[in-house]
């Protein structure tokens, strides 16, 4: 019976534990150079500027001296929104409400100087774009602001709080994005964040580790504008939540003892 108690307790150790090398944010992983603490670690190359797409919302708002030059270039009552809603609402969804779609072919349409392309082009080549055509409309100075409304993405699969989120900067991190997200339960395979990110003229599926400090220098570490992540679950998922997993657990393990127990009895063994 001693033995049958101790093969219980070795398979209920053996099913539940889960490594801290699966769950543990950033470390030296032995197939990489280490990287000590308050070592210095450079960004690695990647897109800073983001490239205007089909379908993205930016912000464009005018200033001038003369401020009926400046109402003849906005939607009526879109400033005033801004103003006066986002407090309501939240500044990402105010973006959406009063800002300026980019059509299919990358165009954005704006009252009195028609379509603009600025699909394909930063945010400051845009600004610039814009302002030269509001220039050849007007001999006034009017002054040009044209900005992305946050960094948008999608956070799918092993988060507390899945769905679309906003992050209201310029530059954000992958940290900033899981955190936003509601960082992954245990259960989930920190080693494949899969990080779907879009390009000109389609997608691409990269992988991504958050267990490897190495991360801190990938192209990957920042996230951009309508990036999807998806964390997948580990094979133990099917045995239940995050949540529930030790009640499985306990029920499985009971099932297996009694099992024994009757085995052990049937065989006269006891």
């Amino acid at each position: 019976m001693s033995r049958l108690i101790l093969f219980s307790f070795v398979l209920l150790f053996g099913v539940s534990c889960i490594s801290n090398k699966r769950i543990t944010y950033l470390q030296n992983l032995p197939e990489n150079e280490p990287i000590g603490l308050d070592e210095f670690i450079p960004f690695a190359e990647y897109e800073k500027n983001y490239i205007l797409q089909p379908f993205d919302v930016v912000d464009i708002d005018f200033a001038s001296a003369n401020e009926e030059l400046t109402k003849a270039f906005e939607f009526q009552g879109s400033r005033n929104m801004r103003m006066g809603g986002a407090g309501m609402m939240g500044a990402g969804d105010m973006f959406f409400l009063t800002g300026y779609a980019l059509d299919s072919e990358g165009n954005v349409d704006l009252p009195r100087l028609g379509k603009i392309k600025i699909g394909g082009l930063n945010e400051e080549q845009a600004k610039l774009k814009v302002q030269e055509a509001i220039n050849e409309y007007f001999k006034d100075e009017v002054y040009v602001r044209l900005r992305i409304g946050g960094i948008r993405f999608t956070a799918l699969g092993e988060f507390s709080s899945s769905g679309t989120k906003t992050i209201l900067k310029h530059r954000a991190t992958i940290f900033d994005a899981i955190s936003m997200a509601g960082e992954s339960n245990i259960l989930a395979k920190k080693n494949k964040l899969f990080l779907i990110r879009q390009y000109d003229g389609g997608s691409k599926i990269h992988q991504i580790n958050l267990n490897d400090r190495a991360l801190l220098a990938s192209p990957y570490y920042f996230i951009q504008n309508n990036d999807i992540l998806y964390l997948e679950p580990m094979k133990i998922r099917q045995f239940g939540n995050a949540e529930n997993f030790s009640a499985s657990l306990g029920l499985i393990i009971s099932v297996t003892t009694s099992l024994l127990l009757l085995f052990a009895l049937v065989t006269g063994n006891l």
